[in-house]
């Protein structure tokens, strides 16, 4: 098993964004369910793309797969607080980028989670990948 990962800070990242927690989010345990993180990644990543003009998911020749992600906790959160995911890209290839994500309460400095979560560029119709188009590379240059 590999070693848990140090817990970040709010300085790791240059975006956030908020993320709304949801009365179904919580489990019988009364915090968080594991599997809503990574809708929190996704919607997080996904929300800054379509902000930026950069997904465009119904006629697009070219679209971004999810091939991999990962998530490390730390402390529960649970409806109704409110959090904030930081992004980050860690990784630049030719066709993927993987990008770092924190989830933080509110106002916090120190991840109740953290992870990653990749996307691969490929053509809507062959799935082959192909080189990340120019325009969504500078953007996500921003983020690195």
């Amino acid at each position: 098993m590999s070693e848990r990962p140090a817990r970040i800070s709010r300085s790791a990242f240059r975006l956030f964004r908020p993320i709304a927690t949801r009365w179904m989010d919580n489990d019988a345990y009364g915090h968080v369910n594991n599997v809503h993180y990574y809708s929190y990644f996704d919607t997080a990543v996904n929300g800054w793309l379509i902000e930026e003009g950069l997904l465009e998911f119904a006629n697009a020749t070219v679209i971004g797969l999810v091939v991999e992600t990962g998530c490390t906790y730390f402390e529960s959160v649970a409806f109704p607080e409110r959090l904030e995911a930081g992004i980050s890209v860690t990784h630049l290839g030719r066709s993927s980028v993987r990008y770092g994500v924190g989830i933080f309460k509110e106002g916090e400095d120190l991840a109740a989670a953290q992870g990653h979560f990749v996307h691969v560029y490929v053509d809507r119709v062959t799935q082959r990948p192909v080189d990340i188009p120019s325009e969504t590379r500078e953007a996500l240059n921003r983020l690195a």
